[in-house]
């Protein structure tokens, strides 16, 4: 069952839906690991992943946009992309999660674009951020590669000690 109002997009090599219940197997071993989850709230225990995959659905419901879940056109599901904005959030944000058998092939930056663009087209957002930790280098040059900045660090309620990182506006983009 996928959410009613979470639109699909698709990429050259991808397509970004809505999460769906298969996704949390995937998204529950991301979590688990304490190197690979840390940019992203982990380690989690799985019933505390549980908690974030329905927090996420709650998000799309409330908000509008959230994470889609990312298929490689072979079906299998790679990370998760999207717009995250809860309470004590900045600004709406665009953050990606590549699990391990999506990294290294361009899949983050092909989904986060297509995020951008929707955030920017249909959603009418003019501006985005990108919350990175400063060791998170890979995160970094995800940015960087999308032409965001650093503007600032800050005390994220979430994560504590955070960068955020400046995308260019919807209207520098024209």
């Amino acid at each position: 069952m996928m959410l009613p109002s979470c639109p699909v997009l698709t990429t050259e090599r991808l397509t970004l839906r809505g999460p769906a219940p298969q996704d949390f197997e995937p998204l529950a071993k991301f979590y688990a690991d304490p190197m690979r989850s840390p940019g992203f709230g982990g380690p989690l225990k799985r019933d505390t992943a549980w908690r974030w995959f329905a927090l996420n659905i709650g998000h799309w419901c409330l908000h509008g946009y959230g994470f889609w879940t990312v298929e490689a056109k072979n079906g299998e599901v790679v990370g998760i992309v999207g717009l995250w904005n809860p309470e004590g959030w900045p600004e709406p944000e665009i953050g990606w999660v590549m699990f391990e058998n999506g990294e290294g092939k361009g899949y983050a930056y092909e989904a986060a674009m297509a995020v951008r663009d929707y955030a920017y087209g249909p959603l009418g957002m003019t501006t985005l951020t990108s919350n990175i930790l400063a060791t998170n280098t890979k995160s970094q040059a995800l940015a960087k590669k999308m032409g965001a900045w650093f503007e600032r660090t800050y005390e994220n309620v979430n994560m504590g000690t955070d960068d955020l990182w400046r995308h260019p506006s919807a209207e520098s983009l024209q």
